[in-house]
């Protein structure tokens, strides 16, 4: 009889939301560069390269790219989705299509899993918020998968009963948990329970899990060895290996056998560099292993249901040998490095959240009782909206569904205002705000900013403050840094908070540098001008208008005043009044416009301030990226002029630094460092913003980075320019395909002087695009020439040449 073995594979892909609060976008993260933030980072990392993993032979050379996610058990947080969606298209598309890839291989069953929508720890949430993140996570799912889920992965595979009883009313099949998470077992039909040491459940089998309401769930307890020692242990250096441990985790008996295995996805590919191609190499290998199918927990599942019971310990994880301690007490679990700190805050923070989530409650249901059939059914719907902002049939869909009457346009506001705060108060409790060391972590201010804005909303729709009470108990909450987390909540969370007036002053800045300030998106407001005027004297600029701004979350607007006065590099003077009448707006415009061409900007600035007020905005009140985008735009004429002095020293001294370099003396680091700035900056460059690849150039910067023994200015990011130029390069070619051999000659000529830099480009993009085009492409369309250089370019590419 055949032995019928079965490796499953499951990546748990998800990021902690970093989205402001009160922008709904990721501001940049300087601790990602040379990328925006580190969700967009961690793509071009992991979860790009998995859509598109590259297949090797003894050569290094790619002979096949493969759609990882096809092959393997998957899941993706709801809010990461959310965000590839609109930043990574492409990407997004290739994970969608990946599940429909599986199903087709799998006999309809699908690979993809869904997950509780906001990765809360559900055993320690409450009945209705349990039951909203699964239908939020089942919702999501629906809307991008386009099938309803059979499984669904729970935030650190944490587990209780109720939690497993809210997935099995909610139609899931399956979830998938740590060894340690089983405590005891029997065959159906069988009256004893076998109690089993902990990490002992045997996870070749699935598992029934009879629940008290009369329903079941079916269990899959992970491998743990082999998850890991693909975590932790370096399976990932050699995907062979990593087949070898899972094949070799077989017993020889003839019932069928499942190993599987669960981690973070950002593992192959992040967290281990390369490690999406070990998994390639992996899947492959077991391909050609005979005696082993490849599956995943849905396909195992219809064909093998459990022969066997299990019994769960309340309240357990996988990353807590504690249960869910590390999300509520100083278990001593943490991320290491900093013996001398505790976690001693994680209690009074989750106490402190609990409290704030109890009092919402009331608000949100006494508010919401004269507008809605059923407050909480209407929760669990509002998931729609959110998945698709700006889109007005739903939202007038949501309002019919739900609202007890015809609402005004005042009450729709209040409504969103309610449902806001309620999500607002789920996302306060998203687990990375326990998972780390330290309560002024990035991960703990981002849910304390959800918690900030809840109470804002709070005190919009009823008038109650609930901030200095929760200010008074996070004081309880001790920091190893700050005096406690209160200290560490007004130093790093308060000052993100955003209203409607800084919008505007935002707002106003910004129309000093915007082409078309009249209709301006920012985030997610909506700017629109009644009046707008900008004049422009040498490096000064003024200008003034009457604006509406709205939010697209809530639908609140509210309409200002401003005035902008721009007087070089960074400095800004800015005023904004939302109860300006009309004719002193005007009036004001008719000062305004006569003191600024006089060139007299004292009395411009005093203009200003008579109508506004002595209270006025800088450049500091801007948001970061804007900042950072302004900045960048005076940096950039400032560096113009710094270009030309360098220039002039390198030029001027080129031959004096010449002969003091042959009488082996250094060279003065005031020489070095013009010849450092300008070497990086022609190099940078010719790479960038499309200008012409000059070979003779390039040679000679290289000579010249060698001869005077100078480093790169930003490596990492020149990396990032230099393999973008060379896929956009490659693009232009396929476009122009015979007629491109000229610039083919050159991109060659250029990818063998780059060898001499020993930069280590990362051209994971250049080679899936040359493979796919070497697929498609007829050989005798080309010239003799052309092909040669062609097949040339896939060597410096290391992609296997076609053979004809």
């Amino acid at each position: 009889m055949k032995k019928e073995k079965y490796v499953c594979i499951h990546g748990h892909f998800y990021q902690p939301p970093r989205e402001n609060a009160w922008l709904e976008s990721v501001e940049s993260q300087d601790s990602a560069a040379p990328f925006h933030d580190w969700n967009e980072r961690i793509n071009f990392e992991c979860y790009a390269p998995n859509t598109s993993a590259r297949l090797m032979d003894n050569e290094h050379q790619i002979i096949n790219i493969i759609n990882n996610y096809s092959r393997i058990s998957f899941n993706f947080g709801p809010t990461l989705l959310s965000w590839m969606e609109k930043a990574d298209p492409a990407t997004y598309q290739a994970i969608i299509n990946a599940d429909k890839e599986s199903r087709l291989l799998l006999g309809g069953r699908g690979s993809a899993m869904a997950q509780a929508y906001g990765h809360l720890i559900l055993p320690l949430a409450n009945r209705r918020d349990k039951e909203t993140q699964v239908i939020w996570g089942i919702r999501d799912f629906e809307y991008r998968f386009g099938r309803k889920p059979e499984g669904m992965w729970l935030a650190e595979t944490a587990a209780d009963t109720e939690t497993l009883e809210v997935l099995a009313e909610n139609d899931i099949k399956f979830t998938v948990l740590a060894p340690r998470q089983g405590k005891a077992i029997r065959k159906l039909g069988a009256e004893v329970w076998e109690n089993i040491p902990s990490d002992s459940i045997d996870p070749r089998r699935a598992y029934l899990c009879k629940l008290p309401s009369g329903k079941s769930i079916n269990l899959f307890f992970y491998h743990g060895g082999v998850a890991q020692d693909v975590a932790f242990k370096g399976l990932l250096n050699d995907g062979i290996n990593f087949a070898n441990s899972l094949s070799g985790s077989f017993e020889n008996i003839e019932t069928p056998q499942l190993i599987h295995v669960a981690t973070d996805g950002e593992s192959y590919g992040h967290h281990h560099r390369y490690g999406e191609m070990a998994l390639a190499a992996c899947l492959d290998h077991l391909d050609k292993n005979t005696d082993i199918q490849v599956t995943n927990y849905s396909a195992f599942l219809a064909k093998y249901p459990p022969q066997w019971e299990a019994q769960i310990h309340e309240n357990s994880s996988w990353s807590c040998v504690h249960g869910i301690e590390r999300w509520r007490s100083n278990c001593g679990c943490n991320t290491g490095g900093r013996p001398d700190w505790n976690q001693n805050w994680r209690g009074p923070l989750r106490d402190t959240l609990n409290w704030l989530r109890d009092k919402l409650i009331p608000i949100y249901e006494s508010k919401a009782a004269s507008l809605l059939k059923d407050p909480w059914a209407a929760r669990n719907d509002y998931v729609q909206v959110v998945l698709q902002r700006g889109n007005e049939e739903v939202l007038q869909k949501f309002f019919k569904g739900h609202a007890s009457k015809n609402l005004s346009e005042s009450e729709e506001i209040l409504l969103l205002r309610l449902m806001e705060m309620q999500r607002q108060a789920m996302q306060m409790f998203t687990s990375c705000g326990w998972f780390f060391d330290e309560i002024s972590g990035l991960e703990t201010d981002q849910i304390l900013q959800y918690a900030n804005r809840a109470i804002h909303y709070a005190e919009q729709v009823a008038g109650i403050e609930l901030h200095e009470e929760f200010l008074i108990r996070l004081e309880k909450a001790p920091s190893n840094f700050y005096e406690n987390g209160a200290s560490s909540y007004r130093k790093n969370v308060i000052p993100a908070r955003v209203d409607l007036a800084r919008v505007g002053m935002h707002y106003a800045a910004s129309s000093l540098f915007e082409e078309y300030p009249e209709k301006l998106e920012i985030f997610n407001y909506l700017m629109t001008s009644e009046e707008f005027q900008r004049f422009e004297g040498g490096n000064q600029k003024i200008a003034f208008g009457r604006t509406t701004v709205r939010s697209k979350v809530t639908l609140s607007e509210k309409p200002f005043s401003f005035a902008v006065l721009y007087l070089g590099q960074q400095n800004i003077i800015g005023h904004i009044s939302v109860d300006m009448p009309k004719a002193d707006f005007d009036a004001m415009g008719e000062k305004l416009l006569p003191a600024f061409n006089q060139t007299d900007l004292g009395a411009v600035v005093g203009v200003m301030q008579d109508y506004f007020g002595s209270d006025r905005f800088t450049y500091w009140h801007l948001f970061n990226d804007e900042k950072r985008k302004i900045l960048g735009e005076i940096s950039e004429r400032s560096l113009h002029a710094t270009e030309t002095v360098f220039r002039e020293i390198y030029n001027d001294n080129y031959q004096l630094m010449t002969g003091i370099q042959l009488s082996n003396i250094p060279v003065p680091e005031t020489y070095l460092s013009a010849v450092k700035f300008i070497l990086n900056h022609d190099l940078s460059d010719m790479f960038f913003n499309g200008n012409t690849i000059n070979i003779r150039t390039l040679k000679r910067l290289i000579r010249e980075f060698k001869k005077w023994g100078v480093k790169f200015t930003n490596k990492s990011s020149l990396r990032l320019t230099i393999s973008e130029r060379v896929y956009h390069e490659l693009q232009l070619v396929l476009q122009e395909k015979e007629k491109a051999l000229e610039r083919l000659r050159v991109l060659n000529q250029a990818m063998e002087c780059l060898k001499e830099l020993e930069i280590e480009l990362n051209t994971w993009k250049s080679q899936n695009l040359y493979f796919s085009a070497s697929r498609q492409m007829k050989r005798m369309h080309y010239s003799v020439i052309w092909w040669s250089e062609w097949t040339k370019l896939g060597k410096y590419l290391g992609v296997k040449a076609l053979e004809w």
